[in-house]
């Protein structure tokens, strides 16, 4: 039990990791944008499977769709997500200037550090309570003892604790890096 509950607790944590590897820091980065959605034949599909993006410098992305018919729908989409990039379409491809973070934009991302910091906790907290059942329910149907239950619940507890401090540690860690000029 305790390995699927670490199991779970990692993804919690990769998913804070993902989450934060989306945020715009001045830099170019390619998981700023292959996360966004592009109907393309039918369906959605993320521009990371319908297209290589490639960093050109520190502050330029280019998007080449393997279909170029599509182009003009990547910028769109890019526009429309929200993520306060300026696509430029080319002939074959999109181009993305990163553009370099100011006072105001950097406090920004501090508040969306911490949001994702909250949700980061409320997972792991989710994580905690799943699992707090799950002893629980074993225990009222005598499938464990008392002692193997209280066991348990301080095991479990490690890890929670663990998960809490490493979602700290990243949200430091991160918020030193939107602040560092």
């Amino acid at each position: 039990m305790m390995q699927d509950a670490k199991r779970d607790l990692d993804k919690a944590l990769s998913h804070l990791d993902s989450e934060f590897s989306k945020l715009q820091m001045g830099r170019a980065n390619p998981s700023l944008v292959e996360w966004i959605m592009i109907e393309q034949y039918g369906s959605m599909q993320a521009i990371k499977n319908i297209a290589s993006v490639n960093i050109l410098d520190t502050q330029t992305l280019s998007i080449a769709p393997w279909d170029k018919s599509i182009v003009h729908a990547i910028a769109k989409a890019i526009t429309d997500a929200g993520v306060g990039l300026n696509p430029q379409t080319q002939a074959d491809s999109v181009l993305i200037r990163i553009p370099p973070m100011t006072e105001e934009r950097r406090k920004e991302m501090v508040k969306v550090v911490k949001k994702f910091t909250e949700e980061g906790k409320v997972s792991v907290r989710n994580v905690r309570g799943d699992y707090i059942k799950k002893i629980k329910r074993q225990e009222t149907e005598k499938e464990i003892s008392e002692d193997v239950a209280q066991g348990l619940e301080k095991d479990l507890q490690k890890l929670i604790d663990e998960a809490n401090k490493t979602v700290e540690e990243t949200a430091k860690k991160k918020e030193a890096d939107v602040m560092k000029v």
